[in-house]
């Protein structure tokens, strides 16, 4: 659909906080519009010369967009990790291109050079920037409205920040999945602001446990008024590692209509979706769609492709795609938000730092769009890679067995999901028969992000006490000091008072997108040596 025919969107600014409505045009970023003019002598700002910057040009080796296959196979995943295929000794150089950054530019304002990016700026970030970002969003995302807008940020716990602050007054609640980010809960606590858990299954966040929530709402009771705002990270949800497919997308946001919600959708993991896992002994060599418009599709759509009333607030970074360190994102919202986060932003980081707009720019414009989508493709093969790395090292150590979604262990955020459960190895003894075959713990694999989360069984313990929690924090000491740092499983509770599946329950994160093969491998032991001896202690 052309943007001709799309509506624009409606006026939701009664959900502006008491803050965000009292923000004013920076004074000084308010002159920026008269001092970009041509021929304009601008005495008024305390900018530096830019030839007083110490750069008179910035270079970069970067790798080509190609540089990593876009097909998964099993020989490739038992094999040694792409890191040190690349970089390893020995190995053939990286294909690289340059990238270089001139200090000044015949056209400043659209071409990327220092004397701009290294000066004050606005929080709309760098113009190539902002342009390829706006072109980006509506090839790949699709916005249901025509007036959508793009701006920077400096990543997505800065962008979750924002909008918080400037969408919910201090005291106020709002709506998560029942496990979820902890620096999402933890940038708003000083606010006093909490999480209301909404129930998960297989897909993240249940549609039904929202509706239920939000309709039976009874001020007089909570104490609060209903929320108005959803923080949601639908694809690789942090931790469960689920992925919310498009029906159940359309449904949460047609609650959102008629319950006048706002979504903020954080989706770092959105090119990290990787599938139903496959044990190695039937998998088959796979990969994305040649086609950029295929690959596109096959992508599980954002909400910005329902959004047809600009109220979805979509959080994007480059942490997961280019670098962390880069400290860039940005978000897509109504221009109404928008205005209201460079308010914000204007104040407080002003922009991103400009080295780090300038290099990702410039590697951007030097790929193209074309060229970063192909960079994605690889980018989401090797991370399918090492998640089934990671579980195929699991069932070397373990017995996995299959328990289909009607079984007991499908409950919680593995709700009518296939849920693997671990045993130890076989012995074949009568006395193993007898005490060795209970479950340890149980995953469902994930398919997009780069977390496995796992639950462990802790009712199978010889110290299991109903009502003790102590053994999840018991395992995770013993863990530690054996040398493997996992996160614990209370980190991500909502509501940490009350743990979604009970007090006994206990679980772990564990990441599979940091260390080479053989270190997974060498923490899969490290684990499953634990967990066996943690499991026979009287």
């Amino acid at each position: 659909m052309s943007n001709e025919k799309l509506p624009i969107a409606v006026d939701l600014s009664h959900h502006l906080s008491e803050v965000s409505k009292a923000r004013r045009t920076s004074p000084l970023k308010g002159l920026a519009k008269y001092m970009e003019r041509p021929g304009v002598i601008a005495l008024a700002g305390g900018m530096p010369n830019p030839s007083y910057f110490p750069f008179s040009s910035l270079s970069a080796d970067a790798l080509v967009p190609d540089s990593f296959p876009v097909s998964t196979s099993s020989s490739q995943s038992s094999s040694s990790s792409w890191f040190w295929k690349i970089f390893g000794a020995g190995q053939p150089k990286e294909k690289t291109s340059s990238v270089t950054i001139p200090k000044y530019a015949k056209d400043p304002r659209n071409n990327v050079n220092l004397a701009t990016a290294l000066q004050y700026g606005t929080a709309t970030g760098l113009v190539p920037l902002q342009k390829f970002l706006q072109e980006f969003t509506a090839k790949v995302y699709q916005p249901a409205y025509s007036d959508f807008a793009t701006l920077v940020q400096t990543g997505n716990t800065d962008g979750w920040n924002r909008a918080a602050l400037t969408l919910c007054n201090p005291g106020e609640c709002f709506l998560t999945e029942e496990w979820t980010y902890p620096s999402a809960l933890a940038s708003v606590s000083p606010l006093n602001m909490t999480a209301v858990p909404v129930g998960m299954d297989k897909e993240g966040m249940s549609a039904t446990s929202l509706r239920k929530i939000l309709a039976e709402w009874d001020e007089s009771v909570q104490g609060k008024k209903r929320p108005h705002v959803m923080y949601t990270v639908p694809v690789g949800q942090n931790p469960s590692g689920a992925t919310m497919g498009e029906e159940r997308k359309k449904e949460i946001y047609d609650i959102c209509v008629e319950y006048d919600v706002i979504i903020v959708e954080d989706d770092p993991y959105f090119f990290l979706q990787e599938g139903e896992y496959v044990p190695k002994s039937v998998r088959s060599t796979t990969s994305t769609p040649d086609d950029v418009s295929q690959y596109i599709a096959s992508l599980v759509p954002s909400f910005l492709r329902y959004d047809y009333q600009g109220r979805v607030v979509r959080l994007d970074t480059f942490s997961k795609t280019i670098a962390p360190g880069s400290r860039l994102g940005w978000f897509t919202c109504n221009p109404v938000f928008a205005e209201r986060f460079e308010r914000a932003g204007e104040v407080s980081t002003q922009a991103p730092c400009g080295f780090g707009q300038s290099l990702i720019t410039s590697l951007l414009l030097n790929w193209g769009f074309e060229g970063y989508i192909r960079w994605l493709r690889g980018l989401g093969a090797q991370y399918t890679a090492r998640r089934d790395f990671i579980i195929d090292a699991l069932a070397d150590e373990f017995d996995l067995d299959l328990s289909p979604s009607s079984s007991a262990h499908a409950v919680g955020p593995w709700r009518g999901a296939n849920v693997y459960v671990a045993k130890e190895k076989w012995q074949g003894t009568e006395k193993f028969a007898a005490t060795g075959r209970k479950p340890l713990f149980s995953f469902v694999p994930p398919t997009s992000g780069m977390f496995i989360w796992l639950k462990v069984h802790f009712e199978n313990h010889p110290a299991y006490a109903a009502g003790d929690d102590s053994l999840e924090m018991k395992l995770w000491v013993a863990i530690a000091e054996a040398g493997l740092v996992i996160g614990p499983g209370w980190f991500f509770a909502a509501d940490d008072e009350n743990s979604p599946d009970g007090p006994n329950d206990g679980h772990y994160r564990i990441a599979f997108s940091f260390s080479d093969n053989d270190e997974m491998k060498k923490a899969v032991d490290i684990f499953g040596k634990v967990v066996k001896e943690f499991f026979k202690e009287a």
